[in-house]
């Protein structure tokens, strides 16, 4: 390890079981040096092993609703308390679509199930940031990481109304990252992963060939949740302190292919 989130702050959001990308990424912040709470919401936690988590990087739990502003401003509060002073890092690893869950076609949403959706996987991003923001939570070069789906940008049918949560979560990245950036010099970013085996991408229908197509068309192959957790790492560093406002790909070259040999060979006779 190269200890480089020593002296590190932050709050890591998502941390559900160990198929979790804010999982491992808690592992892999933990190993180099930051310290962290860890937060989800009351009824995630019943459904997952955060505990365990917890015990083994000598993490606080603070439960919080990321959908209530009253909620976030506890957990910032607290964490600082909890850590002793502003936050550098903070991880926002959150998405959940009832429609999904309930097994609704995108041309027949229950729009009830579509605003939770949202409110939970999107405009949480803004909340979080306006508490952090207003309560002048984050140091000087601190970092702040959502994570997301190329599906903002292109057509996966499948992937419902997530695909709308996300094209959201990352025009709130750009836009508050503007203010966030000019006014606390913070940076703010989305990591957008290939699609990776967790309890919530496991929900999507189809998901398994998801992952084989976008395996087959990637130069590099799919990025696993550890090579997110890398990624994440090197951005909460010191060594990443100008890059900010930015989608990044961590998805084998995915993003940028038309198609691969792999994939043709597959139509080929």
């Amino acid at each position: 390890m190269h200890e480089l989130l020593k002296g590190k702050r932050g709050i890591i959001f998502g941390a559900l079981d160990e198929n979790s990308i804010a999982w491992k990424t808690a592992q892999r912040v933990h190993e180099e040096g930051g310290t962290f709470v860890l937060t989800n919401a009351p009824i995630a936690m019943r459904m997952g092993t955060i505990k365990e988590l917890a015990d083994k990087t000598g993490s606080t739990i603070i439960p919080a609703d990321a959908t209530s502003v009253a909620d976030l401003e506890n957990l910032v509060d607290q964490a600082m308390a909890v850590l002793g002073g502003k936050l550098d890092f903070v991880l926002h690893s959150i998405g959940m679509s009832v429609n999904v869950r309930k097994g609704n076609h995108y041309t027949q949403e229950n729009y009830d199930y579509t605003q939770k959706g949202w409110d939970v996987s999107a405009l949480s991003f803004h909340k979080v940031m306006q508490v952090l923001y207003q309560k002048d939570a984050m140091n000087e070069w601190g970092s702040i990481v959502a994570l997301t789906y190329m599906a903002a940008q292109r057509v996966f049918p499948d992937y419902n109304d997530m695909a709308d949560n996300k094209a959201y979560l990352e025009s709130v990245a750009r836009s508050f990252g503007y203010f966030f950036g000019r006014d606390k010099k913070v940076r703010v970013n989305t990591i957008s992963q290939s699609p990776t085996p967790t309890t919530a991408g496991q929900g999507v229908k189809g998901f398994d060939g998801f992952i084989s197509y976008a395996d087959k068309m990637s130069p590099l192959g799919n990025a696993s949740a550890l090579d997110c957790a890398n990624y994440t790492v090197a951005m909460f560093s010191d060594l990443t302190r100008k890059v900010t406002l930015q989608n990044l790909y961590n998805d084998g070259g995915f993003s940028n292919m038309g198609v691969s040999q792999a994939v043709m060979e597959t139509f080929q006779d």
